[in-house]
């Protein structure tokens, strides 16, 4: 069964570019591995990590000093690293993380031949290596999986009690549920997240394009509403599978997301993370918090009429206004934090993505995230 599970994977799933986008070669000065047909950076190591199946990956590992959290990221079915290389050095800057990116066995310069359980094992050796070179906690650490990638991500997920939080970008809910609108999951289907969302016991963030013909906005839907842990999905209005990136609302609630959970108290309790029905205030969505604060102040200046009934109107109005002015100063702090840099009242614009992005740096757009039809067998390959 798991020969006819690896096969249909292969035919259905897998599309690694070819040629590869890039080369690996040792650096003549310092003996280290680097990328060829990329820009060389000071703050990126090229790695290759062993597998527990026998095969030898490349990796990415993106520094950036001011970074408390790192993010690994799996990418879709149809790119490598070469071609992913631009977009993780604007994630790391803009997100201000860590970030950890791999090919897939059998994508770019890794060895063998991709199959749903090595991806499995691929997301293993990088994880691995995270917590082992890089001295990386599962605390401190994100998932992001894209498209296919939603599968080793979810996979992993579901084994990590104490993860800081999940992304998932144009996920789908089983492989086989992306061509046929099955009821049920089968025995030969191939990454069945649907099953495993719910196993997730940290914050996770659904992004997905509302015009997505590859893998149907619903996809995402579903996923998301079987979370444990929601936090406020991101549905790009007229977004398709490949093209997400461009549209600005991405970066900034992809930030707005960082920032949240940065700032959300984590209370463990058997190494799960705590519900938010148990919690209530310590909800993912941070902008409640601001809600609370300006409560306990009102409720601070109810008791002080309360203590004094003899005190005129006018001092208890004046406290009042200033407690309001003080919140005030608080509210538009929080939204410079929401949005740092200038140029930003465009980000809620939904309808058309922006051929070049400011913020975003315009290497986005040059990507060629999956440039074929995704999942969708030729006459050939069934």
């Amino acid at each position: 069964m798991g020969t006819v599970t690896s096969s249909m994977a292969a035919k259905f799933a897998f599309f690694p570019p070819n040629p590869p986008s890039y080369g690996v070669e040792m650096g003549e000065l310092n003996g280290k591995l680097r990328m060829t047909e990329v820009a060389l950076k000071e703050n990126v190591d090229v790695l290759k990590l062993s597998t527990k199946r026998g095969n030898d990956i490349v990796a990415v590992y993106i520094k950036n000093p001011s970074a408390t959290l790192t993010l690994l990221y799996s990418h879709g079915n149809a790119a490598d690293l070469g071609q992913m290389y631009e977009l993780f050095s604007e994630l790391s800057i803009h997100l201000r993380v860590n970030l950890l990116g791999y090919d897939y066995t059998g994508y770019g310069q890794s060895s063998g031949k991709p199959t749903e359980q090595n991806t499995y094992a691929d997301i293993e050796a990088a994880y691995r290596c995270l917590v082992e070179k890089y001295g990386v906690k599962e605390e401190d650490v994100i998932l992001y999986g894209q498209s296919v990638g939603s599968g080793p991500t979810l996979d992993l997920a579901s084994r990590l009690p104490n993860l800081r939080a999940v992304v998932l970008h144009s996920p789908i809910l089983s492989g086989l549920r992306v061509m046929y609108p099955v009821k049920r999951t089968y025995w030969f289907d191939i990454y069945k997240n649907i099953d495993k969302i719910p196993l997730v016991n940290c914050p996770v963030l659904v992004i997905h394009g509302t015009a997505d013909d590859v893998v149907a906005w619903s996809h995402g839907k579903q996923l998301w509403e079987l979370c444990k842990e929601k936090y406020e999905p991101l549905w790009v209005k007229g977004g398709n599978h490949c093209d997400l990136e461009l549209y600005p609302q991405y970066i900034k609630h992809l930030k707005k997301f960082i920032s949240a959970i940065k700032k959300t108290p984590y209370i463990r309790y058997g190494g799960r993370i705590t519900d938010q029905t148990e919690k209530p205030r310590n909800s993912t969505d941070f902008r409640e918090k601001p809600r609370s604060s300006v409560d306990h102040r009102e409720d601070s200046g109810r008791s002080t009429d309360q203590r004094d009934p003899r005190e005129k109107p006018r001092v208890s109005t004046d406290q009042r206004e200033k407690s309001r002015a003080s919140t005030d100063k608080r509210e538009k702090s929080r939204k410079s934090v929401d949005r740092p840099e200038k140029g930003n009242n465009g980000m809620d614009q939904p309808e058309k993505a922006r051929n070049s992005i400011d913020r975003f740096g315009d290497m986005v757009r040059s990507v060629g995230f999956c440039n074929i039809g995704c999942f969708r067998p030729t006459a050939t390959s069934i």
